[in-house]
């Protein structure tokens, strides 16, 4: 609850924010945002996180600052956990035996933390943040803003994924009131990538793929991929959302290869589709529209199953039915 975690700060003093490997925008941007925040009340802060971030926010303030780790190396009154599903998400050994605030605005977030506060109706945990900041009375500094602001730019497809509220509008333009340059933010994001990023998209988008109805896509990202594109951490930011963009396309997969027979699954939709809820299947996790989950087997075999179940959400979403996928008995076409 938001209560008990401005109560936990006005109480302590030493304190350490972290995020999930492959840290994204929303994870970096409100990692850092918090940072900032719990410096102007005084208190010592620093983000501690497991991978390097990507290119495009090396930019942010602070971001200089971050401190890379295997396991937790110092003593904290408390660890926030920023957008991770469990405990295990970030990757750093022994933070399990910490006092941990748990931050995030997935529905299916498991409550790992000492304190779990969870609002799924945040379109970014960057909205949390800067509500945090409003609870606490804090002040709204330029670092803050542009750390926020890139969580929620890059959390909600710069404002046009479903999650967009008009809470999120009326968040940014505060942000933007603060000295934000939101085209400046979408230059660093969209448009200062490296040559790999392309190479890489060519060769991803070479295996794009539909069903016999045309509505649900497909495609696929190899190691070896990543090798001949001498692609860097981010380069494949935003593949899954391409296919999406086709009219007739309704819902995406996309596999990466990250080791021999482990995959990690982006899944997206439109509309009602609950890909969430095919995540969950295979033991991820997110929101309706955006979601993903990580599987070892076959390649061929571990498609086919996630497609079955993307084929019946796609079918409950158009039937209008609201209970379990299960529910209806299909084969992929």
């Amino acid at each position: 609850m938001l209560s008990q975690v401005v109560e936990l700060i006005e109480n302590n003093r030493n304190f350490a924010i972290t995020t999930h490997v492959r840290p994204d925008g929303d994870g970096v941007g409100s990692s850092l945002g918090l940072c900032w925040l719990l410096r102007s009340l005084g208190k010592q802060a620093e983000v501690i996180l497991r991978d390097e971030i990507p290119i495009a926010y090396s930019a942010l303030p602070g971001a200089d600052e971050i401190r890379f780790v295997a396991e937790i190396d110092r003593e904290y009154d408390a660890v926030f956990v920023i957008e991770c599903s469990d405990i295990v998400r970030p990757g750093i050994i022994n933070l399990e035996n910490q006092f941990t605030v748990n931050i995030d605005h997935h529905a299916t977030s498991e409550h790992f933390g000492t304190i779990n506060w969870i609002d799924a109706t945040a379109s970014a945990v960057g909205e949390m943040i800067y509500n945090l900041c409003k609870a606490i009375g804090g002040r709204i500094s330029k670092e803050i803003a542009e750390c926020v602001y890139m969580a929620l730019v890059t959390d909600t497809g710069s404002f046009h994924f479903p999650n967009t509220t008009d809470r999120t509008l009326k968040v940014a333009s505060e942000l933007v009131k603060v000295g934000v340059k939101p085209a400046q933010i979408s230059e660093v994001v969209y448009n200062s990538y490296p040559w790999s990023r392309i190479e890489l998209m060519r060769q991803v988008l070479d295996t794009v793929k539909r069903n016999a109805n045309g509505n649900i896509a497909s495609m696929r990202q190899t190691i070896e991929m990543k090798e001949i594109a001498r692609s860097v951490e981010g380069d494949n930011n935003g593949f899954v959302n391409i296919p999406l963009a086709a009219r007739e396309v309704e819902a995406v997969l996309y596999m990466r290869e990250t080791a021999p027979d482990t995959y990690r699954c982006s899944l997206r939709s439109k509309g009602n589709i609950n890909v969430a809820k095919v995540a969950e299947k295979f033991g991820g996790g997110g929101h309706k529209n955006a979601a993903g989950c990580r599987v070892e087997g076959d390649w061929n075999e571990l498609e086919r199953a996630i497609l079955i179940e993307l084929t019946k959400a796609v079918e409950c979403a158009k039937n209008g039915v609201v209970g379990r996928i299960e529910e209806l008995e299909l084969s992929l076409a």
